[in-house]
């Protein structure tokens, strides 16, 4: 509830009106019924018709005011939740977007996306209700107490002895509501998990008929989520009956005592009424405290989810020069010794994660890696570019070739621990000395598997960056773009879909290499950014990029030996090591590995000349 508390702090003027407003207009409801006694007991046997309508005009007044003070809070507190909201969801995305690639792999995007969604809105929920029902349920509750204590206290006394125990039975089963409700969006994250697997890789799951699959996967997921919410609404919807049998007695029992003192000339029948009005009243009052901690438990369990991402420090701290070990050169890139684990490159002295019961539970490194053995991404490695030259990356998948990319970034650091050590270094610094915008603002970069948002395609070239016509125009033309932009009716103009849906495999690359090159880099990194051109293409996009960005530092990840046989330097990577680096022609002569490779794409016709057919252009 810390979150709440924090999230309220800013608005606390607008929420005390909203508070004030509610309390004016259920205090005007509350006077409804003791205006009807009078009426009854006092004015109408005067048969004094003048009486009779003002104080009929007292009662439309009440009325009247009731309604108009609970419409304006209302509005009031709808106004101020999604205020709150707003402020939770932007903070969210706001650290979201500042994790590093480990913790974001801690959390997992499934799970980031239910706390956007699903867990701000519960809090939405609770702290509207916070303004309205939190108010409007305890003044009925005790408003109606006290009025009918005021009337006639012995038969008051009735409620009075009830409502203890209904309140006790509400508090306790609202303190179990944490952690099922906990546990209910724990099971939505892999909903939302499978849900967006399958939404990405749609054309797979058709490809291989395999969507009656994919259903019952869902559909179990979905089960499992479904029978925790039912069983966690289950649990907290015992009070409800409970308390209606229990209020339906005691209204019976006033009822009956009331006529008989009626009868026995010990009230007035309008106390009845009365008493029925505030004993509906007070029914409500205790169905709100019902409603209210329920909500409380549930919004509770999504604030706790939301708080952790919000309280996680960000380990990637910006270290001094003193701090670190300087370069043992003076080459712009450079790569010392780097050994790397994903399981281990950035994680805390302690873990700390929400076990099923909502309960934290810190686990130390050893525990969190008991049952498995460490995996090491990069093993020892070791390589080094001047200013404007070239690096080519060739081997397997999964041989560490993007994991050079993700610490040369600093997605990932090189933390000292669990057998991780080396350095990174760029332009003579290493890069846990730089900030994130001050290292990342040197970079161009093509990710594989890289998006297209929806957008147009100048500003999914531009990205925000302020860029000029003339930048965006070279760049589109260098990633050998401008004849498939040249040809659509509106040019840049035009809208790409989400994920680049409306463009082909070959055309959405040319459009990431663009973005990469319209701030003209200092670093440039193409991952796998060529797979779906033809040979052509690519050759003359490496070419144009030669001519026009000789001064960046490229970095070029490749399946193709093509790609890449011209660059300064080739880094060969297998199984997390280095196997062979040098030029093209050194390496033909020192390492059997990419030899084979260059030997089996020559026989392929994918060799020097790039005679074999490519992907879609």
């Amino acid at each position: 509830m810390k979150l709440l508390i924090r999230s309220v702090k800013p608005y606390l003027g607008a929420f005390a009106m909203a508070i004030f407003l509610k309390f004016l207009g259920t205090a005007a409801e509350l006077l409804l019924p003791y205006i009807l006694e009078h009426m009854v007991d006092t004015v109408v046997p005067t048969k004094n018709l003048t009486m009779v309508i003002l104080w009929g005009l007292l009662m439309f007044v009440s009325a009247l005011l009731c309604r108009q003070f609970n419409v304006m809070a209302n509005r009031k507190a709808i106004f101020n939740a999604h205020n709150v909201s707003y402020d939770v969801r932007q903070a969210l995305f706001e650290k979201t977007s500042n994790l590093s690639g480990k913790q974001f792999d801690d959390f997992g995007l499934p799970s980031l996306i239910s706390r956007m969604t699903s867990d701000s809105y519960n809090v939405q929920q609770v702290v509207q209700q916070f303004q309205t029902l939190c108010v409007r349920a305890p003044i009925m509750l005790l408003g109606g107490v006290f009025f009918t204590l005021t009337m006639d206290w012995k038969l008051a006394m009735i409620l009075v002895c009830m409502i203890p125990f209904l309140l006790a039975v509400v508090l306790f089963v609202s303190s179990r509501g944490i952690p099922l409700f906990t546990k209910v969006q724990q099971r939505l994250d892999t909903v939302v998990r499978i849900m967006r697997e399958n939404i990405t890789g749609i054309r797979v799951v058709k490809a291989l008929s395999k969507s009656d699959y994919e259903i019952r996967r869902f559909g179990q997921a979905n089960d499992e989520m479904m029978k925790s919410d039912i069983h966690a609404s289950q649990i907290m919807a015992i009070p409800w009956p409970f308390m209606q049998l229990s209020l339906n007695i005691g209204l019976v029992l006033v009822i009956l005592i009331g006529a008989r003192r009626v009868n026995a000339g010990q009230m007035q029948p309008g106390v009845i009424l009365a008493f029925l009005t505030y004993f509906n009243m007070i029914t409500m009052g205790v169905m709100g405290l019902n409603r209210i901690f329920m909500s409380i438990s549930r919004a509770s369990a999504s604030a706790n989810r939301i708080d952790l991402v919000l309280q996680t420090e960000i380990d990637q701290t910006v270290l001094s020069q003193d701090e670190v070990d300087q370069p043992h050169g003076d080459e712009f890139i450079r790569f010392e010794h780097v050994t790397f684990s994903y399981q281990a490159g950035d994680m805390p002295p302690e873990k700390v994660t929400y076990g099923d019961n909502g309960q934290k539970i810190t686990l130390s490194k050893d525990a969190a890696f008991a049952g498995g053995e460490q995996e090491m991404a990069l093993t020892d490695v070791s390589f080094e570019l001047k200013k404007g030259e070239s690096l080519g990356i060739i081997g397997p998948t999964g041989c560490g070739k993007t994991t050079i990319i993700n610490l040369l970034m600093r997605f990932y650091d090189v933390t000292p621990q669990n057998g991780c050590s080396g350095a990174v270094y760029v332009d003579g610094r290493d890069v846990r000395t730089y900030g994130r915008d001050e290292l990342r603002q040197k970079f161009g970069v093509v990710f594989q598997n890289d998006t297209i948002f929806r957008d147009t395609l100048r500003e999914n070239i531009n990205f925000g960056r302020g860029l000029s016509d003339e930048q965006i125009r070279q760049a589109v033309e260098d990633a050998m773009a401008a004849e498939y932009v040249d040809g659509l009716d509106d040019g840049l103009e035009h809208e790409a879909a989400i994920k680049g849906a409306n463009l082909s495999g070959g055309q959405k690359q040319r459009l990431l290499v663009a973005r990469a090159l319209a701030a003209d880099p200092e670093i440039l990194i193409l991952d796998d950014s060529s797979s779906a051109l033809d040979y052509k293409t690519d050759a003359s996009m490496r070419k144009a990029i030669s001519a026009h960005h000789k001064d960046s530092t490229m970095i070029m990840i490749a399946q193709r030996v093509s790609s890449i046989m011209n660059m300064t330097k080739i880094l060969v990577m297998d199984n997390g090591r280095v196997i062979g680096y040098g030029t093209h022609k050194e390496l033909l002569e020192n390492c059997p590995d990419y030899r084979s490779i260059y030997e089996i794409q020559v026989e392929a016709g994918l060799g020097k000349n790039g005679s074999g057919k490519g992907g879609e252009a």
